[in-house]
């Protein structure tokens, strides 16, 4: 796998100092000790209130630095990749921000914390220093380990310390508080990808029809590997195994969910997964939401996390408080989405409909020669693009056949307009847009229809953004359309688009479309797809 960095060793300090001078953390400060120390702060503690402190391996931004600031953490203490700061990092962190007041240390579940924080408290107490230490083990992936690991409910603990910080709470309320919110959590993730750690050569080992529930943070193994599935049936996988661990003394309790992204979950899959989420049966047990968001990441892992945390008043305030870090989603209430009333949108149909044999026939005929041409000019559409130019005009085709009834075909202004409503409606890409632009232009022009039309392609090369010469289908229209709205016969219309659209295959390349993004060798002797489409249509419909 491809990554950004320079080396591993510089990564940490290179992405504290990039963390610094970004909006997120232009607030913030770190002590002068790196390599080995690496301590981001608030610029001005207020040694009057208790000092928070967490930290732990790298590798789980926005966790924890990116939760440093007013209403959260104090300071965040940085180790290398996966590995846990140095104790005098953590000294010097505590040193740095604690007053009379003292510390409370906030410390995952993993044995290399656990004895670098506990030995860091030691070493400032006995330099004089309050100091307490709040332990989170929130992960119920391994529901028989003694020793539950520390996942993103940690970041929780985050905020029920910064909360009881800001109301001026000593230093023993504000631990209770902490390890009181901390029994209250359960996480369990699941993942499709497991992380590297930056090792050149390894591999994921998930192969592509399996995920799995459980994994750690550092890319442990989890409590099991599941058949791969759709977003709905991993979400419920994952719900059902955290419910299934609530004890039964919590039954009519209410809890806020925290969904965090583990790493690369793209954001229009994690919304999609709090849908899912909603759809389960713990839902109905859940009464606000945090997140979706990063907040406690494993590095590349392609997963996400779900955390409860089970509510009472003070817990609730403290969760809905501010906080001045913008790694901090907010809590909101899990409720339905807002849904308002749809505006009446206009008829598509406005006019009624009359006859006009003559003009129902050419209608007729250009729809049959659009129909006829439809894999050939997919074909030629394929060498240069997406493959769908024919099926996009004979679909239009198909729609304006189907309502040949219904169109107003004694007046052209009214027929150009619900020939505008149907390409809108039902025409597809790119191409069916710019000609229900053109119509619709036409249809509003107080000129006659030879010259409203000429008026409906101005205003398609507006929004459209091509001119003749940028090798599309203007180029066949631009010229045709100038030879009807000067009287020209409809031979001699369909004879300028054919010209026009020959000259297409000389032109080194597209500055428009599609094919803007082909290389000029590749579409050297072809004709654009569009401009052919016009001057077959126009020559079927000269030769009656």
């Amino acid at each position: 796998m491809k990554r950004f960095f320079n080396t591993r060793d510089t990564i940490v300090t290179e992405a504290l100092d990039g963390f610094l001078r970004s909006a997120a953390g232009s607030h913030l400060c770190r002590l002068d000790g790196y390599p080995d120390t690496c301590v981001i702060m608030q610029r001005e503690p207020d040694r009057a209130q208790v000092s928070v402190i967490s930290g732990g391996g790298s590798g789980h931004e926005p966790a924890h630095a990116g939760f440093v600031g007013r209403g959260m953490l104090t300071a965040a203490v940085c180790g290398a990749l996966f590995a846990s700061p140095c104790v005098d990092a953590i000294v010097a962190a505590i040193l740095a921000t604690t007053g009379d007041a003292g510390c409370l240390l906030v410390v995952k579940n993993y044995t290399g914390d656990r004895l670098n924080f506990g030995l860091a408290a030691e070493r400032a107490r006995a330099l004089g220093k309050q100091v307490e230490m709040v332990i989170v083990g929130d992960d119920i992936a391994l529901p028989d380990s003694t020793t539950p690991r520390g996942v993103a409910g940690t970041v929780l603990a985050h905020k029920l310390a910064g909360y009881g910080v800001t109301q001026n709470w000593p230093l023993s309320r504000v631990a209770e508080f902490v390890r009181d919110g901390v029994k209250r959590m359960r996480t369990i993730g699941l993942a499709l990808e497991d992380c590297n750690p930056y090792e050149s050569g390894r591999t994921s080992r998930l192969s592509a029809d399996q995920a799995e529930l459980g994994l750690g943070i550092h890319g442990e193994p989890g409590a099991q590997r599941i058949a791969m599935a759709s977003a709905r049936d991993l979400v419920h996988t994952a719900a059902d195994t955290l419910e299934a661990c609530l004890p039964t003394t919590v039954r009519n309790t209410r809890f806020a969910l925290v969904l965090n992204n583990l790493g690369t979950v793209p954001e229009v899959e994690m919304a999609l997964l709090l849908e899912a989420f909603s759809q389960t049966p713990l839902a109905r047990r859940v009464s606000h939401v945090i997140g979706p968001a990063p907040l406690m990441t494993a590095l590349d892992m392609n997963g996400f996390s779900f955390t409860l945390i089970e509510l009472d008043g003070a817990i609730t305030t403290a969760l809905q408080a501010p906080a001045q870090p913008r790694a901090w989603p907010g809590i909101v209430p899990l409720g339905s989405p807002a849904v308002v009333p749809m505006p009446h949108m206009p008829d598509a149909f406005p006019y009624p409909a009359t006859p006009n044999p003559a003009l129902r026939q050419v209608l007729e005929r250009g729809a049959e020669v659009l129909i006829a041409n439809e894999v050939p000019l997919n074909e030629l559409d394929g060498r240069i693009g997406d493959g769908d130019a024919g099926s996009t005009f004979a679909g239009a085709a198909r729609e304006i056949t189907a309502a040949l009834d219904r169109l107003p075909l004694s007046d052209p202004h009214h027929l150009m307009t619900t020939i505008s409503n149907i390409l809108t409606q039902h025409a597809g890409g790119s191409s069916g847009v710019l000609f229900a632009i053109m119509f619709s232009a036409a249809g509003r022009s107080p000129e006659p229809w030879r010259q409203a039309l000429r008026d409906g392609l101005e205003h398609m090369m507006e929004c459209g953004g091509a001119k003749p010469g940028d090798r599309t289908m203007i180029d066949a229209l631009y010229p045709a359309l100038e030879v009807l709205a000067t009287g020209g016969s409809l031979p001699d219309v369909a004879l300028a688009a054919r010209q026009g659209a020959e000259s297409t295959t000389t032109m080194e390349s597209a500055r428009a479309g599609r094919a803007a993004y082909v290389p000029s060798a590749q579409v050297r002797d072809v004709p654009d797809p569009g401009a052919e489409t016009v001057a077959r249509l126009l020559e079927g419909l000269a030769a009656g």
